[in-house]
C-alpha cells in the first residue's frame, strides 16, 4: 500500500490516475476480478479506466435498465454491497445481465455527487460471497483517492475555463476601446449592457465580438450613454 500511495504522489492526468486506481483494486483486493469508474454527467454514462470490457458492458446494462449497484452508489448511497447477484432482488434486470456476463457479486463506492455530475468506483467478482473488512478498507482508500483526483481535475478545468473567459473578455474590451475611443471600465459596461439586453452571458458576447471582429461589434450609435 505504501508503494501504491507513493506512485500517486506525482501529478498525473486524471485518466492515468483512475487507471492506477482500478488496476490496484484488481491487484490488491481479494476476489475482485474487474473494476472501473462510472461517471454520469447530464444523463450521459461513461466508463473510465475499465480493467475489462465486462465492466463497460455492465455499465451499459445499468444505463439501459436504469438500475444497478453502480447507479445507486453514484446517485445516492456511499457504499453498495451485493454479495450474490443471483439472489439479490433490488435490481432484477441488471442482476440477470450481470450473472449472464459471469459476475456474481459487486461493491460500489460513491466518489462524489454534485450538480455537475456523479461517479462511483465499481468492483466486480466472478464468485459470490461477502467482501471482508480488509478488502472494504482497501477499496475505500482507493475510492477516496479517486474522489480527490476527480475533484482536483474538475477544479482545474473550471480554472482554465475561467482563465480563457477572462482572456476573451479582455480581447473584446480592447476591440471596443479601440473602436469607440473609450476606457476599459466603459468598455466592460458596454459588454454588460449588451449581455443584459440580450440575456446572454458576458463571455458569450465577448466571444462573438472577438470571433466576428468589427462586424460583430455594436454600431457606434447603439452604445449607451453610460458607456460613452
Amino acid at each position: 500500500m505504501s508503494e501504491l500511495l507513493a506512485s500517486f504522489v506525482e501529478p498525473a492526468p486524471i485518466e492515468e490516475t483512475l487507471t492506477k486506481v482500478t488496476g490496484a483494486a484488481v491487484e490488491l483486493i481479494d476476489g475482485v476480478d474487474f473494476a472501473d469508474v462510472l461517471m454520469i454527467t447530464d444523463g450521459q454514462f461513461q466508463s473510465l479506466a475499465p480493467t475489462s470490457n465486462v465492466a463497460t458492458q455492465l455499465d451499459d446494462a445499468q444505463k439501459r435498465f436504469q438500475q444497478g449497484p453502480c447507479l445507486d452508489a453514484a446517485l445516492a448511497d456511499p457504499v453498495i454491497r451485493c454479495p450474490d447477484l443471483a439472489t439479490d432482488t433490488r435490481w432484477p434486470q441488471f442482476a440477470a445481465a450481470a450473472v449472464d456476463a459471469g459476475v456474481q457479486r459487486m461493491m460500489s463506492f460513491q466518489l462524489y455527487n454534485h450538480q455537475s455530475g456523479t461517479g462511483a468506483l465499481n468492483l466486480f467478482s466472478r464468485s459470490a460471497g461477502k467482501f471482508g473488512a480488509e478488502s472494504e478498507a482497501i477499496a475505500a482508500m482507493l475510492a477516496t483517492h479517486a474522489s480527490v483526483a476527480l475533484i482536483a481535475a474538475n477544479r482545474q478545468r473550471q480554472f482554465h475555463s475561467a482563465l480563457a473567459g477572462r482572456d476573451v473578455i479582455g480581447q473584446a474590451k480592447g476591440m471596443l476601446m479601440e473602436r469607440f475611443g473609450i476606457d476599459a471600465v466603459r468598455a466592460f459596461e458596454l459588454l454588460t449592457k449588451l449581455s443584459q439586453d440580450s440575456n446572454t452571458p458576458v463571455s458569450a458576447i465577448a466571444r462573438r465580438i472577438v470571433d466576428g471582429g468589427s462586424e460583430t461589434a455594436p454600431a457606434r450609435g447603439n452604445t449607451s450613454s453610460s458607456s460613452r
